[in-house]
């Protein structure tokens, strides 16, 4: 059965790699850009993956949302985990359905809304955010998209200590995740994950340090990942002038279990 566009739907309106927006259909109302109009009404009813002409003559795609298009809509007024960050957290840390996920810091809302649609319905995510306008920009975009359900909420230091125990992953976004390591394993269930993303490599260093010092954390390693695409045309394929390049490094260890602690 085709799934069609409906009052209150998200949609994602693309015209080109620059300019493209996430609306809610909102029968009555319209879009508006310097491209021209589109009346929503338009839309409702129709199957995502259409052409639609604004009244200025220029076409438009709408397409359904998916996580990538929601992380980056969610984080244009901050800096984010990129998708091709995102992407290596969730293989790496072993997240799928089903998993209890610890997070730090919110942000945003953009990784949370990716750890939010990779645990489902039976897993569940917690998030500390100790900036109390950093939490409420995150819970209204989580709202915004319906992905509270699975989701905690704290506004609160992480560094004060993490409520839950159990935990299959811990996602750190902090600016000193060194001084969590402890913390993170005494809440992590045996042989499971620390991801730990940070945007310099003396942050990365002190957190390798703190991770090999005790024997809590095995399988240490950290990454860069870049991503560059590539503009595939007839007679002149070439990778495009600029790159996705530097933009985290991504620190992995598994928890090691321990005599005493």
């Amino acid at each position: 059965m085709q799934d069609l566009i409906q009052d209150g739907s998200h949609v994602f309106i693309f015209l080109d790699a620059k300019r493209n927006w996430i609306r809610k259909v909102i029968a009555g109302e319209e879009f508006h850009s310097n491209r021209g109009k589109i009346k929503f009404d338009d839309l409702i009813g129709r199957p995502y993956g259409i052409k639609v002409e604004s009244h200025s003559g220029v076409i438009f795609q709408i397409h359904r949302p998916n996580p990538t298009d929601i992380q980056i809509a969610m984080g244009r007024n901050t800096q984010i985990v990129y998708p091709k960050d995102a992407g290596t957290i969730l293989i790496e840390a072993g997240i799928g359905a089903g998993a209890r996920v610890v997070e730090s810091g919110t942000g945003s809302g953009a990784l949370t809304s990716i750890l939010s649609r990779a645990v489902g319905p039976t897993g569940h995510v917690y998030t500390y955010e100790v900036r109390e306008d950093m939490y409420t920009g995150a819970k209204k975009n989580l709202e915004k998209y319906g992905l509270t359900e699975n989701v905690t909420m704290y506004n609160q230091d992480i560094l004060e200590g993490i409520k839950e125990t159990d935990i299959d992953a811990v996602v750190l976004d902090l600016a000193t995740p060194w001084e969590l390591t402890d913390e993170a394993h005494r809440v992590l269930r045996p042989s499971h994950s620390l991801a730990s993303y940070s945007p310099t490599i003396e942050q990365t260093m002190k957190t390798c340090k703190a991770l090999g010092e005790n024997g809590k954390w095995g399988m240490i390693k950290t990454l860069e990942i870049l991503e560059r695409e590539i503009m595939v045309r007839e007679n002149k394929t070439r990778p495009t002038t600029w790159m996705v390049a530097h933009t985290g490094y991504i620190t992995f260890a598994r928890t090691m279990v321990v005599d005493r602690e």
